[in-house]
C-alpha cells in the first residue's frame, strides 16, 4: 500500500483522501468518477467547484445541503432571477462560502446557461472530454491539476462569459462529473 491508498474502516482500499471521513468514503465511492449528464447537475457541480477554489472540498461537501437550498437546489432559471436582495441574503448566510465574487459569479453563469438551449450545457462541458483514457495513475502525484482539455475547456467557458472556471477547477469539475476518472490503481473504484 503507497501513500497514495488507504484502507478505510470498512476494509476497502481507496484514494487516500481521507477514507475514515464517512462524506468523503460516500463521495469518493458513490460519485467521484462517476459519469454525470444534464445541465442543472452539471451547473451545480460547476458552481460548487467553483466554491470550492482555495477551501477543502470536503467543506463543500459539508456545506453542499445548505449550498442546494440557498441556490433554490441549483435550477438555473432561479439562480439566473436572483437579484441584490438575493445577493445580500446569501452573503449572510453562515451555511454557505460567503464570498460575494464567487456568489455573483453563480448567478451570472446561472444566466448563461438559461440563454442556452436545453442540453447544450451538457453537451459543451462533455465535448472537452479525452477521446481516449489516460492511463490510470499509480499514485496522487501522478494526477494533473490541469490537462490540455481542461485549459481548452476554461478558455471557451470564459470566451462565451462564465466566471471561475478556470483550469484548474474545470479539470475538478472534469474528475467530478466522469469525464476523466482518476481513480488509482489499486483504488476499488479503478475496477469499475
Amino acid at each position: 500500500m503507497t501513500d497514495s491508498l488507504r484502507t478505510g474502516t470498512d476494509g476497502r482500499v481507496r484514494c487516500a483522501w481521507r477514507p475514515d471521513d464517512p462524506e468523503y468514503a460516500r463521495y469518493h465511492d458513490e460519485e467521484w468518477g462517476r459519469p454525470l449528464h444534464g445541465d442543472r447537475p452539471l451547473f451545480e457541480k460547476l458552481s460548487l467547484e467553483g466554491f470550492q477554489a482555495g477551501l477543502s472540498w470536503i467543506t463543500i461537501l459539508r456545506k453542499r445541503p445548505a449550498f442546494r437550498a440557498a441556490f433554490a437546489g441549483f435550477e438555473p432559471e432561479a439562480v439566473a432571477a436572483f437579484d441584490e436582495a438575493d445577493v445580500e441574503r446569501l452573503t449572510a448566510d453562515a451555511g454557505i462560502v460567503r464570498n460575494r465574487a464567487k456568489i455573483e459569479a453563480t448567478i451570472s453563469n446561472a444566466r448563461l446557461v438559461t440563454a442556452m438551449a436545453p442540453g447544450e450545457l451538457d453537451a459543451l462541458l462533455w465535448s472537452f472530454a479525452p477521446a481516449a483514457p489516460r492511463p490510470r495513475p499509480h499514485v496522487l502525484s501522478d494526477v494533473p491539476a490541469t490537462t490540455p482539455e481542461s485549459d481548452v475547456a476554461s478558455k471557451a467557458l470564459r470566451a462565451r462569459g462564465f466566471r471561475f472556471v478556470g483550469s484548474t477547477t474545470v479539470y475538478a469539475l472534469m474528475q467530478s462529473a466522469g469525464m476523466v476518472d482518476d481513480h488509482l490503481a489499486g483504488c476499488w473504484r479503478a475496477s469499475d
